[in-house]
């Protein structure tokens, strides 16, 4: 039977993550998860993709409040609640623009810029922030916190199993789930069994796909040291490539979650519907 063998949160859109052993959902996916961003002056959102150092920044949540910590740069703290008085920045994230979110304050700016050598802001989802999700299997209400197009990325142990045995055929490294970003992995399945999930319950929850991931750059950059390499996209590319775009390379199931309150559990079964 499939199960749950890890769940992550990404409090900070293209920072690090954290494993958690139960995760409850609301309207934008896992509570916690992509609530912050950190964006240009001008609002448009940064990620690994133009700036690999991300990746050494951790993101931990505590009761109320987020901190951001690096080897050598300390920490900073600020709380996660939405703060009504807190100046608004308009933001872009992909094909929404406008997007109104808090600002998180200078402290956090500066510690971001010093560190990340760049300058920027970090800001925060609140009460007037709403983001429709755009994506054909889509229904009305399903929406989005700041993740790129879903709220929640499903992969198999055993997909992951079956690249890295490629990579090492092609005399790579192989490379660790962390360099995939998902929120729910899974065992129990045959390699690449995700992408037949239509439509499955995990615990009282109940989720709906919404097709196959196109993996990006971010995908080589070591999320330990900020390095990047050519796997595991050299590898995606000679068995993972889209039929109708061959530009893409396809790794884990995007999914929605049809049960916007519930809660999710390490080691909870998948029942397929």
């Amino acid at each position: 039977m499939p199960h749950v063998t890890g769940l992550f949160i990404y409090p900070v859109k293209s920072l690090r993550g954290c494993a958690v052993p139960v995760a409850e959902l609301d309207a934008l996916g896992f509570v916690g998860d992509r609530r912050f961003l950190i964006v240009d002056p001008t609002g448009k959102f940064l990620t690994q993709r133009t700036v690999p150092r991300m990746a050494l920044i951790t993101a931990q949540l505590s009761p109320g409040m987020l901190t951001l910590s690096a080897d050598g740069a300390g920490s900073i703290a600020v709380p996660t609640a939405s703060d009504p008085s807190a100046p608004l920045r308009s933001v872009t994230v992909w094909k929404h623009e406008g997007l109104p979110a808090e600002d998180c304050g200078i402290p956090a700016s500066a510690w971001l810029s010093d560190f990340l050598g760049l300058s920027c802001h970090l800001v925060r989802i609140g009460e007037n922030f709403l983001r429709s999700n755009l994506k054909p299997a889509a229904q009305p209400g399903d929406q989005l916190a700041f993740n790129d197009a879903c709220p929640f990325l499903v992969i198999s142990e055993a997909s992951l199993s079956n690249l890295n045995d490629r990579i090492q055929e092609n005399e790579g490294e192989p490379v660790p789930m962390n360099r995939f970003r998902p929120n729910i992995v899974v065992d129990g399945c045959d390699a690449f069994a995700e992408d037949s999930w239509m439509r499955f319950r995990i615990g009282d929850a109940v989720f709906r796909s919404a097709g196959k991931s196109d993996r990006c750059i971010v995908t080589t950059t070591d999320q330990l040291t900020g390095e990047r390499g050519k796997e595991p996209l050299k590898t995606l590319a000679t068995f993972r490539r889209g039929p109708t775009d061959p530009t893409a390379v396809y790794f884990g199931v995007n999914l929605i979650h049809e049960t916007k309150q519930g809660t999710v559990h390490v080691g909870a079964e998948i029942e397929l519907l």
